[in-house]
């Protein structure tokens, strides 16, 4: 098993920042891919971004240029720095970690809110 804890969130103006955290601990050397998901009121659950156990990004087109995934091994964490926030990214942001064998595991969530 895995358990994952983001911390972060909270209310930013349009364009402000935010850099969300995600501590993993348990079985954490069967995962491989880290990264964050989010789900907006009222619309499915979707990728944001996420890396690999050998460092390799994928990005949502709505976030490119914007949004850096990043993860420090020594320390079990994966973060998102947030840049030029705007009200669209208001949404429960969720930290995920897919092991080898790809099962999945989620953290509880936490929320963004980009509003003036």
């Amino acid at each position: 098993q895995v358990q994952l804890v983001e911390s972060g969130g909270g209310l930013v103006q349009p364009g402000g920042s935010l850099r969300l955290s995600c501590v993993l601990s348990g079985n954490i050397f069967s995962i491989n891919t880290m990264g964050w998901h989010r789900q907006a009121e009222g619309k499915q659950r979707e990728l944001v971004a996420s890396i690999t156990s050998n460092g390799r990004t994928n990005y949502a087109d709505s976030v490119k240029g914007r949004f850096t995934i990043s993860r420090d091994n020594a320390k079990n964490t994966v973060s998102l720095q947030m840049n030029s926030l705007k009200p669209e990214d208001t949404a429960v942001y969720y930290c995920y970690a897919r092991s080898f064998n790809l099962k999945d595991y989620w953290g509880k969530g936490t929320l963004v809110t980009v509003s003036s």
